[in-house]
């Protein structure tokens, strides 16, 4: 990952040789999430995604003890208002036994210090209604919610009638 600031202890740019252990905690969240069958991603496609030819988004680890214990997945975005970009957080996940030790924090410590030193105007995510603990953290750390706006998704089959209009 280029251009990047110095970021908190125990946290770097993923490698490739990161992507099972990404992957681990990916499925990890999905379980946390309660789906933990909705997962379809594979190594393959974190490869080619994250560090191909093409990647389109990134990944920070946190490491305890020489272990990567938590991630935080993202990506570039663009406001058309502020005429700036900004950061899109898809996934934070740190393992239950290394909750509470910061790695969280530092994790979107990190992400705000990329966005900070890129010129970036925000950073940005979603969390699940039900999920307090996140939103009790989240907001501790002075993130708010954009209570005026709604997430709206189009897949499957909508996804492939919408693409043959």
């Amino acid at each position: 990952m280029a251009d990047l600031p110095v970021l908190p202890t125990g946290i770097r740019a993923a490698e490739p040789r990161d992507v099972p252990d990404v992957l681990r905690l990916v499925r990890a969240l999905a379980e946390y999430e309660r789906e933990p069958d909705a997962v379809e991603t594979t190594e393959e496609d974190l490869h080619r995604w994250v560090f191909g030819d093409d990647p389109v988004a990134s990944v920070l680890v946190a490491e305890s003890a020489g272990e990567v214990v938590g991630m935080a997945l993202w990506f570039r975005t663009f406001s058309t208002w502020t005429g700036t970009p900004g950061l899109y957080l898809e996934d934070l996940f740190v393992d239950p036994a290394a909750r509470g030790s910061g790695l969280g924090k530092a994790l979107l410590a990190a992400l705000a210090r990329i966005a900070v030193h890129r010129g970036y105007r925000r950073v940005e995510w979603a969390v699940l209604d039900w999920n307090t603990p996140s939103i009790e953290f989240y907001e501790a750390l002075g993130a708010g919610p954009m209570s005026e706006w709604s997430t709206y998704r189009l897949t499957g089959d909508a996804l492939t009638a919408l693409a043959t209009y």
